[in-house]
């Protein structure tokens, strides 16, 4: 089976191509010639999801699935969310993003969180939405050189280091994209067999 991932980021690309089945082959918004940047404009993980999702599949007449991913912060009543690639402004910056970040948690003591991903997959005409969470604490400074995003202050639950001191292998199994992935592959097996 042959699925377009609608991402421009090259991050995210390898982490999902690691996890998926040999099965289904991945390709890129670059293997489609596609050179248009779908402005997120929804309020919603779902709806930035389906929007990019949608671009695709109308412009294109290809299955596709697409994710949007935010960090929710309790402390900040869940902010930055659907906010998180553009925290701090454009254009999208990880360092400024991580700075504010800790500077409006500054005083608080609870320091709870999530990444939280959907992803909406159209396929051969219908639409289905996968969610992961990956629930953590957002720690005082920055841990780690890998990964990317918020990466180096983010700790999961049960995990003594920040999703930037593990190897891609180590936050594959734990990460919300992962646990969405998860769930999307299992459903795309069920649908091919």
């Amino acid at each position: 089976m042959k699925l377009v991932f609608s991402t421009n980021n090259n991050h995210k690309l390898k982490e999902v191509q690691e996890m998926l089945p040999k099965s289904i082959q991945l390709v890129s918004l670059k293997d489609i010639n596609c050179t248009e940047d779908v402005a997120e404009t929804e309020t919603t993980l779902q709806g930035n999801a389906a929007l990019k999702a949608n671009f695709i599949t109308q412009n294109f007449q290809l299955d596709c699935f697409a994710d949007d991913t935010g960090l929710e912060v309790t402390c900040l009543g869940g902010k930055p969310g659907v906010y998180s690639a553009r925290f701090a402004g454009e254009p999208s910056n990880a360092e400024k993003n991580m700075e504010k970040l800790l500077h409006e948690m500054a005083g608080f003591t609870d320091r709870s969180a999530q990444f939280r991903t959907v992803i909406c997959l159209n396929l051969e005409g219908n639409q289905y939405y996968f969610e992961g969470i990956c629930k953590g604490t957002i720690l005082t400074t920055k841990q780690g050189t890998a990964g990317f995003g918020y990466d180096p202050i983010f700790q999961p639950e049960g995990f003594q280091q920040s999703f930037a001191e593990m190897t891609s292998e180590e936050k594959n199994k734990i990460s919300h994209r992962a646990l969405a992935i998860e769930k999307l592959v299992a459903f795309l097996t069920n649908y091919v067999s």
